[in-house]
């Protein structure tokens, strides 16, 4: 007879064959010989998503229905501990069955936890949850956090992402501070809470997105990356007091930061207050900058340009207009003039400018760079739309450049 050779492959080799399949095809080889039946049983990596499913489905209803007669399935016959899970879904709306499966995780040592629940009113995470101690990673969405008065942190998590996400303003304090290996941190669409108070510190990245209406960072020396995206407008709000800086207290815990994203109205947030014309302590490893502004907002534009001139060592800038505040002012200053001579960037290789509309703030500020950057290599320009696109290609081509190798690529819309 000839040789089964699927059934004589080594213990390791199945291990990895199996844990490269979707669930539904893991769960399939059981039925290739005696060997396999319960080998997926013992799987530590466990993935509930689109690939559990063969064919189309009618409603959420019926997703549902399928996803917990699947989920039970595995929970029920599995075998060993489970490292890993994740549940997710686009037609998934909050399972009666979830509380359960979160005990039942709770006890098997679980170490990574993603539940992505897309539809629905805010799901609230069972105090099973906080009793994950050994979670590493934990990925949640559309849900309400509310810990147990006894949760202690959970004391091993080095990433924290969480999406759409409610709990009221002393439990986010308490949450990240009880997090002492807390690596990454994203927070996007949350409500229940105003201030972000960051005390972490191993924080090395940190991402987030909403309506806010203060930030401060505490302990978080080593803290490299930031994206923030303020989903409000500001307006024109300052403080009474004069020696008061929301830019100075935002970068005054920030010593090695090397890569800054300022998202929306952002900018005008850190623009509040007093600001300088350098920061006191220049941001020298920053080599990545990118920024959302309007070139007619007087301190904004000043903001801009005091980040700027504090970031000695940048090697790729990217500014994003925003179109719809920029309409051409009556009488303008230009803040950029001369300030190349004082301000060189001697590492700045690359620039991206997007969503511009030609005028004159936007154009002071695109010669400031040309003349501040002896090495540039490109400066991408894509405006707002496609009129008076070729005036805007001739005008930058007229402008004087400090780098003879800095070439500039107009962009279509």
């Amino acid at each position: 007879m000839e040789a089964d050779r699927i059934s004589n492959l080594p213990g390791s080799v199945i291990d990895h064959i199996l844990s490269n399949l979707p669930m539904r095809e893991a769960v399939r080889t059981s039925v290739l010989s005696s060997k396999w039946r319960y080998k997926w049983a013992t799987l530590p990596h466990l993935a509930f998503d689109n690939q559990c499913f063969s064919v189309p489905f009618q409603d959420h209803t019926d997703v549902e229905n399928k996803l917990v007669a699947i989920v039970d399935h595995v929970l029920l016959l599995h075998n060993g501990p489970i490292y890993k899970f994740k549940l997710s879904h686009p037609d998934v709306q909050g399972i009666p069955n979830m509380n359960r499966w979160i005990l039942h995780l709770s006890r098997s040592s679980i170490k990574e936890l993603v539940l992505e629940i897309w539809k629905g009113k805010r799901y609230k995470m069972p105090s099973s949850l906080f009793s994950c101690h050994d979670l590493i990673h934990l990925k949640s969405s559309n849900c309400l956090l509310k810990p147990p008065l006894a949760f202690k942190g959970f004391r091993s998590l080095k990433s924290l992402d969480l999406q759409r996400v409610t709990m009221a303003q002393d439990v986010f304090g308490s949450l990240i501070s009880s997090c002492p290996l807390l690596e990454r941190l994203t927070l996007m669409n949350f409500d229940g809470f105003t201030h972000l108070n960051i005390d972490a510190p191993k924080l090395q990245f940190f991402c987030t997105g909403g309506a806010f209406e203060d930030i401060s960072f505490e302990n978080t020396s080593c803290l490299t990356v930031i994206s923030i995206g303020l989903y409000v407008n500001v307006g024109d709000k300052r403080r009474a007091y004069s020696n008061y800086s929301n830019l100075l207290k935002f970068f005054v815990r920030l010593p090695h930061i090397r890569r800054l994203e300022v998202q929306s109205y952002f900018l005008k947030y850190l623009a509040i207050g007093i600001v300088p014309g350098k920061l006191p302590t220049p941001c020298v490893h920053l080599n990545y900058f990118s920024i959302c502004m309007n070139f007619n907002d007087v301190e904004e534009v000043l903001t801009a340009l005091c980040l700027i001139r504090s970031s000695p060592n940048l090697k790729e800038l990217e500014v994003l207009a925003r179109p719809e505040e920029q309409v051409a002012a009556v009488t303008f200053t230009n803040y950029w003039k001369d300030d190349h001579w004082s301000s060189p960037f001697n590492q700045l290789r690359q620039v991206k400018i997007g969503g511009i509309l030609g005028i004159k703030p936007e154009l002071n500020f695109i010669n400031f760079l040309l003349l501040a950057a002896p090495v540039l290599e490109t400066m991408s320009v894509k405006p707002a739309s496609n009129r008076g696109g070729w005036e805007l290609t001739k005008e930058l081509l007229r402008y004087r450049r400090s780098s003879r190798q800095a070439e500039i690529i107009y962009l279509d819309p």
